[in-house]
């Protein structure tokens, strides 16, 4: 029997599945900047307030959208969303129609797996509040 995000679509997922999906990986919880001509993203090693940048979770993830207006609640019915978040992003991928990478805990059934495999943010952030915010260019990771 193959896995549910092989079968379902994303409109298709019940809450546990769809919650299933974030890898853990924190790239989505880090200051973007957009380039107004291009459309390009930049990513930033500015975490947002609410992660814990030790253990890559939102220390406030059910009220994490009225504490952080700005933070993009991930749905099917904002599917603009999926292009700010991280290439190897589940929810973006299965947007995408293409599959889970080989290091994802759905697949490993370790949820450290994305931490191991060097795709999450993990040790590479730092806390909003040590950034000069106003100046987020100087921040910009590849």
């Amino acid at each position: 029997m193959k896995p549910f995000w092989e079968t379902k679509q994303l409109n298709e997922l019940n809450k546990m599945e769809w919650e299933s999906l974030c890898d853990g990986c924190a790239k989505c919880c880090v200051h973007k900047l957009q380039v107004e001509e291009t459309g390009k993203v930049h990513y930033t090693c500015v975490a947002c307030r609410m992660l814990d940048v030790t253990t890559c979770r939102c220390t406030n993830y059910d009220n994490r959208h009225e504490l952080v207006p700005d933070c993009a609640v991930l749905s099917v019915d904002h599917p603009e969303y999926f292009e700010w978040m991280p290439e190897t992003c589940a929810y973006r991928l299965l947007h995408e129609g293409k599959p889970l990478p080989e290091w994802h805990p759905l697949i490993t059934g370790d949820l450290s797996s994305v931490h191991e495999h060097g795709a999450s943010a993990r040790k590479k952030l730092i806390p909003e509040f040590l950034a000069d915010e106003k100046c987020l260019e100087k921040y910009i990771v590849d």
